[in-house]
């Protein structure tokens, strides 16, 4: 039952989330913009900050703090304990979920101490640059198709050719992926910030652990993301949700199946979770920010879970056809000769939701793994990324450039 509740619960959430998310903005918005007092709230940048405040309020905030309840459930559960099951909220334990909620409060009312001779500034903007460009790095994500505002209890064969019509992501940049790493680069400043200006030798070991292995990883994550560029021709995480299709054998995982084991394996390191936990370890190792309390340590904290969601849904986005439902086309289901027509906003909600299952699954896959292998040394970290998986790496994006430039000359 125990496992069954780790699942159940994030995919009725992410059930729920769909229908707000196509609700505002498929519905709520355009309804909202018939008035020629309210035709504003769809410009550009309007729609752009209501997606974004959507998408971390209502996604991204919610399941990062799931999380938390899943890690300490899922362990108790392969450990043979009971986990979290004492915080209650009116007397309601609710399977030990109100215990996140307890921790954002204990956080809150925590003392904020900062050392005597820290760097008083860098030591507060250090967190900051932790957690913004995770935040902001969700802004490329697709989490659905194109909303035809006007024709959703209807069956659109092409959502394209729709003239009003509602993209259910942040921002479409042709640069796309490389904007991820542009901005998710600059996360590494806040590690390395704040094991500096802590004026502890310890945390400023933890800090070049963190900012060396951050560094040293996103390597690996760019080439194998550069073996999904060579076959789908774009960066752009929408064209490339397209390019794969509602056909599961189109999709990056089977085109790309050694860059996608390359991209997760990168993503945990790049997230410094176990068995690449070495620049923190918590209790075992002094970790860069050791000198951190209250709501400062709660935002390395939080961020860590953030990246987890967002590093999920990039793995989902590339290498497993984002949002597309395997056999659910723009005007219903189609497979063997057969159809199932469906009105345009019953597509949008299985779309989304379906975006959803395949970031909580990765999430769990994650967390599945932090409590199954153990921690590695820090030389066989960085043994592992220079001179293992940056050689397979490239050889994949040779081997793929090889193949796509045969396939073009026939």
């Amino acid at each position: 039952m125990g496992i069954v509740l780790l699942f159940l619960i994030p995919v009725v959430v992410f059930s729920i989330v769909s229908v707000v998310l196509v609700g505002v903005l498929g519905a709520a918005l355009p309804a909202l913009a018939a008035y020629p007092d309210f035709t504003w709230v769809m410009d550009p940048w309007f729609q752009a900050l209501i997606k974004m405040t959507l998408l971390i309020l209502v996604v991204v905030m919610p399941l990062a703090s799931i999380l938390t309840w899943m890690e300490r459930k899922q362990s108790a559960k392969m450990q043979d304990r009971g986990g979290p099951n004492r915080a209650a909220i009116l007397g309601a334990r609710a399977w030990g979920i109100p215990h996140f909620i307890a921790d954002a409060v204990k956080m809150i009312m925590k003392e904020d101490f900062i050392p005597a001779k820290a760097n008083k500034i860098l030591f507060s903007l250090a967190p900051v640059m932790a957690i913004v460009p995770v935040f902001v790095t969700f802004a490329i994500v697709p989490f659905g198709g194109d909303v035809c505002t006007h024709q959703l209890t209807q069956v659109v064969a092409n959502p394209a050719l729709c003239t009003d019509k509602v993209t259910l992501q942040v921002a479409r940049l042709d640069v796309g992926l490389l904007f991820y790493f542009a901005i998710a680069s600059l996360a590494v400043y806040g590690t390395t910030l704040a094991g500096w200006a802590s004026y502890n030798k310890w945390s400023l070991l933890g800090g070049l652990r963190a900012s060396s292995q951050m560094m040293s990883y996103e390597v690996t994550m760019g080439l194998a993301i550069l073996g999904a560029f060579l076959v789908y021709g774009t960066l752009e995480p929408h064209a490339i949700v397209l390019a794969q299709g509602p056909l599961p054998w189109h999709w990056g995982i089977v085109y790309q199946p050694l860059g996608a084991i390359l991209f997760f394996t990168a993503a945990i390191a790049e997230t410094k979770r176990t068995p690449f936990d070495t620049p923190e370890g918590e209790s075992e190792v002094v970790g860069y920010f050791v000198e951190y309390s209250g709501m400062r340590f709660g935002m390395f904290f939080l961020a860590e879970f953030i990246e987890v969601v967002f590093l999920s849904a990039i793995m989902a986005t590339v290498f497993f056809g984002g949002y597309e439902f395997p056999f659910l086309f723009p005007d219903g289901f189609h497979l063997l000769g057969h159809s199932l027509p469906l009105p345009h906003v019953a597509v949008l909600l299985i779309q989304t939701a379906g975006w959803g299952l395949k970031v909580i699954f990765f999430c769990w896959f994650q967390l599945l793994i932090r409590w199954t292998l153990p921690r590695i040394r820090p030389d066989q970290l960085m043994d592992l990324g220079w001179k293992k998986l940056l050689p397979v790496s490239l050889a994949n994006v040779v081997v793929t450039a090889v193949v796509v430039l045969a396939l073009m000359a026939r």
